[in-house]
């Protein structure tokens, strides 16, 4: 059954995922697209009901605002036109208060565009399922299974459609939390009876990063080094022609837009090489986190897998900041456990939505058995958000960070020093690289 859709073209707002989630939460569904699409790629959007021209402080370029083309404005459909904030002489702004948006968009929605409330999570597994059939037809897919949210809830779905047409490649690049190897392993394989292929990747990846300190290109180096290590599991198989990938709506939106700088390349969006050979498959490339969580409920996953934890696809790889050395590496890994440990037995699992370690490449003084000692500060950070694309920090009781920081100085070498991060997303982003 598709769904009715209103599309929203960027006309330069910093809040086009809100005003799209705000439309996918009255039940409709929602895609954000840029201001010159053309007459062509509008007409082959499927069921579109409404446009929302979304004009914002991004909107004046050179001097001179941008606009839709002509042809969407003849197109024959509802067009509410809106600018927050106002830019001079341009669209009426949206309405401040949260409740006078959410029903103007409501009677735009419904009583303009008589769109159906017709989106949800079964609707849209049935969707999928019959979208990933269509594309992927008798062929077999390679997927990435890194045993997170994202990845975890496509091969759910893959199995759903394609079953045994499904190869799960777990790689361990030295870069995963600690014993997230041997989890995944079994789970997956064992539990799940998925077709699983571990593969034993460390000292490849850590080869390959060595002396590497931009967050840039450590991404683009795994995310191709990747690539390369599914072609060689590919070409030990038969029939591969497809990869699938966890890619979500947030990576898209934060890889950049025309009216929007990137705020970081993700590894499935921005890193992938020019010459793969795979046809990409990408389920819920439309989702926001909180819409993964729930399709992975809709799908019979275990709610202890569907609210694991997010991890980012390079891991460690950009928690342990700077050039990643193997100390270094393991000092995060070691951190990272304990701060899990610590909020597991404080009641916070589950309760937070995402915390983790960071390592910089950089050292303080300080004294260690009465001598002057050159060591790591170790980073906490804790935050709650419900899409990812903004984020607020978690207050802690101070008698956690007290045992926290204690068993940190303790059981890590290297390390002389404890920090907290209380910046918010925005103008920090969640992870540090």
């Amino acid at each position: 059954m598709e769904q009715d859709m209103i599309v929203i073209l960027d006309l330069g707002s910093e809040q086009n995922a809100q005003i799209a989630r705000e439309i996918r939460a009255l039940g409709v569904y929602s895609e954000i697209h840029p201001h010159d699409i053309s007459k062509g790629e509008l007409e082959a959007l499927p069921n579109v009901r409404g446009i929302i021209l979304n004009g914002g402080k991004n909107r004046v370029v050179d001097g001179k605002a941008i606009d839709a083309g002509e042809h969407v404005y003849h197109c024959g459909l509802p067009v509410l036109a809106v600018d927050h904030p106002p830019v001079a002489d341009s669209l009426p702004a949206w309405p401040q208060e949260d409740e006078e948006r959410k029903a103007l968009l409501s009677r735009f929605v419904f009583d303009s565009c008589k769109a159906a409330a017709n989106w949800n999570m079964k609707n849209f597994v049935a969707d999928q399922v019959e979208l990933l059939r269509r594309q992927i037809g008798g062929r077999k897919v390679l997927l990435a299974l890194s045993g997170g949210v994202d990845s975890s809830v496509v091969a759910a779905l893959l199995i759903k459609a394609v079953g045994d047409q499904l190869t799960c490649v777990h790689v361990n690049h030295g870069l995963l939390r600690k014993g997230e190897p041997e989890q995944v392993v079994e789970v997956f394989r064992h539990q799940m009876k998925a077709n699983l292929i571990y593969v034993d990747a460390v000292d490849r990846f850590l080869d390959k990063l060595a002396g590497v300190a931009d967050p840039e290109q450590k991404r683009k180096i795994i995310g191709a080094e990747f690539i390369r290590v599914f072609e060689e599991e590919a070409r030990k198989l038969e029939g591969i022609d497809c990869l699938g990938q966890g890619t979500i709506y947030p990576d898209i939106l934060e890889s950049g837009t025309k009216t929007a700088k990137m705020v970081k390349s993700h590894h499935n969006v921005g890193g992938l090489p020019e010459d793969m050979t795979f046809e990409l498959v990408e389920p819920l490339k439309q989702l926001f986190k909180d819409e993964v969580r729930a399709c992975g409920l809709e799908l019979g996953l275990p709610a202890s897998m569907v609210y694991r934890q997010p991890f980012p696809g390079p891991g460690l790889g950009v928690r342990c900041l700077g050039a990643i050395t193997r100390d270094r590496l393991e000092a995060v890994r070691e951190s990272d456990a304990i701060l899990r440990e610590e909020f597991q037995k404080a009641g916070l699992e589950g309760k937070v939505w995402q915390y983790f370690t960071i390592v910089p490449d950089f050292k303080s003084v300080g004294v260690r058995d009465n001598a002057r000692c050159f060591d790591w500060p170790v980073i906490l950070r804790a935050v709650n958000t419900v899409d990812a694309m903004t984020a607020t920090v978690e207050p802690i009781q101070w008698e956690l960070f007290q045992r926290i920081t204690q068993r940190i100085l303790a059981e890590v070498p290297g390390v002389n020093r404890v920090l907290y991060d209380l910046s918010p997303k925005p103008p920090a982003t969640i992870e540090w690289e």
